[in-house]
């Protein structure tokens, strides 16, 4: 399978970048391609521009700011997000790609009468994301009941193929764990990393 990486954080020896070299050494151990988006290191802009905002819906002009992410997400079959959750979502930095690459014409199409959101993106088959959050396990899941995860897993899942799978693995209360907690996040991101197919 060919899977695209996106990984968000701003600081190059994080936990969360440990994570993302696991992620990619058990996806290519399992036999997959793997291309990673590193938008900090790039220096992705995540803010959309006046233009860009204008020429929102109309196809082609759309998609020429941010072409060759286009180009990437349009060619994966999987897709793992690798990131912190800060303020109970995902970074700016990861928002405002939502927000600049998946636009109409490109992951989906509005079509009929009461312009329905059709699927464009159906070569993807899996989307997964790793993250680590400093609030514990019951409080980010019941309280606020999970909207980082939603957006990634529940809003993105509708613009792909339609019986694309997902998955989640997040390490809580990450402030206070210890070098064991994290050995043992990162062994269980390996293994389930090594089961996609």
């Amino acid at each position: 399978m060919r899977l695209l990486v996106v990984y968000c954080h701003p600081v190059p020896d994080s936990f969360t970048a440990v994570l993302r070299d696991t992620v990619v050494n058990a996806a290519e151990d399992a036999g997959h391609t793997v291309d990673v988006l590193d938008l900090y290191a790039e220096g992705f802009d995540p803010v959309m521009s006046e233009q860009e905002r204008r020429d929102y819906h109309t196809m082609g002009v759309n998609e020429a700011p941010v072409s060759e992410h286009v180009a990437k997400l349009q060619a994966c079959e999987g897709l793992i997000f690798i990131y912190p959750t800060w303020w109970m979502g995902p970074p700016a930095m990861l928002k405002g790609w939502l927000e600049r690459v998946w636009l109409p014409h490109v992951v989906f199409s509005m079509a009929g009468e009461y312009a329905q959101m059709r699927p464009m993106l159906t070569k993807i088959r899996w989307i997964g994301a790793v993250s680590t959050l400093g609030a514990p396990w019951w409080y980010w899941t019941f309280l606020m009941c999970a909207p980082g995860r939603k957006v990634l897993l529940r809003s993105l899942r509708t613009c792909c193929h339609a019986r694309c799978r997902t998955f989640w693995l997040g390490l809580h209360r990450m402030d206070s764990r210890d070098e064991a907690d994290r050995r043992r996040f990162l062994d269980k991101v390996a293994r389930r990393i090594a089961r996609l197919q």
